[in-house]
């Protein structure tokens, strides 16, 4: 009946909650607990912001809630998933409880859980927060399109971009961490699905002629220089760029942190339709700054592409990867953004496992935010005692054979209570039975 009228959608799922909550309230019973929960982070925030909206609007009390993206799968792509769902609820200030939902062992999900909540546990005072629940900008999802500028913006999908500063690139095969592959004895390049489409690489270009497949950013000073000011796009600050006389045709990228006055520079820079901004947080949290950023800019009608920009420094690959999806994860998710570029600072690391982390993280977010797909989606849920399989050996076995479909949706079910449910979203689906 609820999804005759609704549709499967975050209203049919908060109309479904509020039906049994005014039944309940009649009553006079309040020992209830809210969950909201889907394996799309997307559809996940909606519904919890909109419930909160709901109760506010009826009168209701503020009932805990408790936060997760189920049936999230495993590895990092399930920890992208639930990062981005239940990292972005925090920082509205929502959720009681949390629950990380992995296909892996039980005791995998009680880290990434912690790891999440810790960010949080000083800043936070209940779900009650007058945060962006209830802010009417980022009830419902709405994607912001920005302006055509070279390959970025407008209706091109989100860009990847990957840095090479302070990496040493000394041949083709140094470009194999983001995506791109040089086959010596055939002179090609071939690229995979998640190839970086831009490189930053400051004062060093590459010392050799790069993939068709990627154009590189070189600081401002030595584009200005060389004799390629075509291929190669110029990097500035603010300053320096206000300051040139000399500048690309096509594409100006201008690098910008919400400690510089973010909103006036690019005021002045709405009738330049050659500049993309790489804007970066400054603050240990910035997801509030950086999306106030984008409530102003876009309230002014400023309509300048930007490239959501996060540094990290730490050998922990799995806290870096909770930060940087809470930090720019949320901002994807509240429809801002027109690519990623990801930097870790961490030289113990092997230079081509840094780089092939951070684009592949970059990949993953665009793909948790529903922004760009360029894998095979699992939904898979984390077993139970009701699941009669070995849930994670058949998941194994199933991504084995079909990682190669890009953009197929793959429900794996241990069970047929919650299967029909969270595999409507897929486009085949496994349910075992002993």
């Amino acid at each position: 009946r609820i999804v005759n009228r609704y549709g499967d959608n975050p209203a049919g799922m908060v109309e479904s909650a509020m039906e049994f909550l005014r039944i309940a309230e009649d009553e006079g019973f309040t020992n209830i607990v809210l969950s909201m929960k889907s394996s799309n982070p997307i559809v996940m925030i909606e519904a919890y912001r909109l419930l909160v909206r709901r109760l506010d609007e009826e009168g209701l009390q503020p009932y805990p809630l408790h936060l997760g993206v189920t049936e999230a799968g495993d590895g990092e792509d399930g920890r992208v998933k639930s990062a981005v769902g239940i990292g972005t609820l925090l920082e509205d200030g929502l959720g009681d409880t949390i629950r990380v939902s992995l296909t892996e062992e039980p005791e995998a999900e009680i880290p990434v859980a912690k790891a999440l909540a810790a960010r949080f546990d000083a800043a936070l005072g209940g779900h009650t927060s007058t945060g962006t629940g209830t802010d009417p900008v980022h009830l419902h999802y709405v994607r912001t399109h920005s302006r055509h500028v070279a390959v970025i913006g407008g209706e091109n999908l989100p860009r990847v971009v990957a840095d090479l500063r302070g990496c040493t690139v000394t041949n083709e095969h140094d470009l194999a961490g983001i995506g791109h592959h040089y086959d010596a004895h055939t002179d090609k390049w071939t690229m995979t699905d998640q190839a970086a489409e831009f490189v930053v690489v400051g004062d060093a270009p590459l010392p050799f002629m790069p993939p068709s497949g990627i154009r590189q950013i070189v600081d401002a000073d030595v584009w200005q220089a060389g004799t390629d000011k075509l291929y190669r796009v110029p990097l500035w600050t603010h300053a320096t760029y206000a300051a040139a006389t000399d500048r690309h045709s096509v594409m100006n990228v201008i690098d910008l942190t919400t400690s510089d006055p973010v909103v006036d520079v690019m005021r002045g820079l709405q009738n330049d339709p050659t500049v993309v901004v790489i804007l970066r947080g400054v603050s240990d949290r910035p997801y509030r700054e950086v999306r106030d950023v984008f409530r102003s800019i876009r309230a002014e009608g400023i309509d300048v592409p930007v490239i959501l920009s996060a540094t990290a420094a730490s050998t922990d690959l799995d806290a870096v990867l909770l930060e940087v999806c809470t930090d720019i994860g949320s901002v994807l998710a509240d429809g801002f953004g027109d690519g990623v570029l990801l930097r870790l600072d961490a030289p113990e690391i092997r230079q081509n496992e840094r780089l092939s982390f951070t684009t592949r993280l970059a990949f993953g977010l665009l793909q948790a935010t529903r922004l760009r797909m360029t894998k095979t989606e699992y939904i898979s849920c984390p077993s139970c005692g009701r699941t009669l399989f070995d849930l994670q050996e058949t998941t194994a076995t199933i991504r084995n054979v079909t990682d190669h479909l890009k953009g197929v949706k793959i429900g794996i079910m241990g069970c047929i209570v919650n299967g029909p449910g969270e595999m409507a979203d897929a486009d085949y689906g496994y349910v075992g039975s002993g």
